[in-house]
């Protein structure tokens, strides 16, 4: 009969491992399929018998967290599950604390762990909570869409919303443990999977322009759960984000890189009221788009090169302009309202991430406004 130390290491040779490097505070990152059942072996073989509480929403709750607590359970690990509603809404004030006396309640100690099993609002929530529950106990990501699984689960940051703007109160609290099982994702309707593949075409935009051409080639194997082509997907922007993270931790310098087409999609969510008229990775497939004509018209890409963007990114079944957003007609002078509020401004002045090409982004301090609020003029005429 196999031992629980060679089970644990057949599943963790199955599981790609990306790791990232921060010193004391390092973790890895397993991707793959099959690693929800395997869970709570995972956790306590990397972390020890620390008790977890479980922090979820309601639809990942129908479908995963059976699995997730039996995996707890089997270790003797499992302390409590929490169960929040679905959707950015949960990602404020007035789920936090809450949630946060909750934990308290369930007897969690310094020592011992939140299990983040959700997207990036749970993730997100549940990773400030975790921070902040007696000045900050360990927490364990175990991201259920494809956006968290390539993007928010990984760096740090945590946070919620607020009506000024997205994410602009919050901590960096790394996490102890990422476990990314790739068989979730297949739970997920087809639009958050669309909205997540924004995220992973961005890691080529923004810094690998092979890593964007193998995409235009494999993107309909990634959707039609190919498992060698969703793994590559997402280590390849693991590994992408992770380095950029072991670089700049804080986002001090070009950590700044990630969030190309951020700043404009982070405007376009607060004005559509962070509902369901656009979710993140729409936004910031949109935000791309228009980072990429914006850096055309100031002359800082080639010619035609936003096109070749927008093209790919309509053929995954994303949005590419602002009209593809239903409902009322943005206004460019809110937009560049919104836009002050982001965390990249700098005594007034709006910070972008452009492009000199695919795989080529910088970070621009000195934007004029006026050349900003024209431009969405433009975009919104049409």
């Amino acid at each position: 009969m196999p031992t629980l130390a060679h089970s644990m290491a057949a599943t963790t040779r199955a599981a790609r491992t990306v790791a990232v490097p921060l010193g004391g505070r390092s973790y890895d990152v397993l991707i793959g399929p099959d690693l929800l059942s395997e869970a709570g072996r995972l956790i306590v073989g990397r972390l020890g018998k620390a008790k977890c509480g479980i922090v979820t929403d309601e639809n990942v709750a129908r479908h995963h967290l059976a699995t997730l607590e039996a995996s707890l359970k089997a270790e003797g690990r499992h302390k409590g599950s929490i169960v929040l509603p679905p959707g950015e809404p949960t990602k404020s004030f007035r789920a936090l604390g809450p949630l946060s006396e909750q934990l308290l309640e369930m007897g969690l100690e310094r020592g011992d762990l939140v299990v983040a099993f959700g997207g990036g609002v749970i993730g997100d929530l549940a990773g400030f909570a975790a921070g902040i529950l007696r000045r900050g106990v360990r927490f364990v990501q175990i991201p259920t869409s494809l956006l968290a699984q390539v993007d928010s689960s990984v760096g740090g940051k945590t946070g919620i919303n607020t009506p000024q703007g997205k994410n602009l109160i919050g901590i960096f609290h790394q996490p102890s443990l990422v476990i990314a099982d790739t068989d979730v994702l297949k739970t997920l309707p087809p639009r958050e999977m669309r909205a997540g593949y924004a995220e992973i075409a961005k890691y080529g935009l923004l810094g690998d322009a092979g890593f964007f051409t193998w995409l235009e080639a494999a993107y309909e194997d990634l959707f039609a759960y190919e498992q060698e082509t969703l793994v590559t997907a997402i280590e390849t922007s693991v590994k992408a984000k992770a380095a950029i993270v072991a670089r700049d931790e804080h986002e001090t310098g070009d950590r700044a890189l990630l969030n190309l087409g951020h700043t404009f999609g982070h405007a376009l969510e607060a004005w559509t009221g962070y509902s369901d008229r656009l979710l993140h990775g729409e936004g910031v497939s949109i935000g791309m788009c228009l980072a990429f004509r914006f850096s055309e018209g100031l002359g800082h890409c080639p010619a035609g090169t936003a096109e070749r963007v927008s093209r790919h990114l309509a053929a995954a079944g994303l949005p590419t302009k602002l009209s593809d957003i239903p409902g009322d007609t943005a206004d460019a002078d809110n937009l560049v309202a919104l836009m002050g509020q982001d965390k990249k401004v700098r005594d007034g002045t709006l910070t972008f991430i452009l492009a000199r090409n695919i795989g080529d982004a910088f970070i621009a301090h000195d934007v004029p406004p006026d050349k900003v609020r024209d431009f969405l003029a433009r975009e919104i005429a049409g």
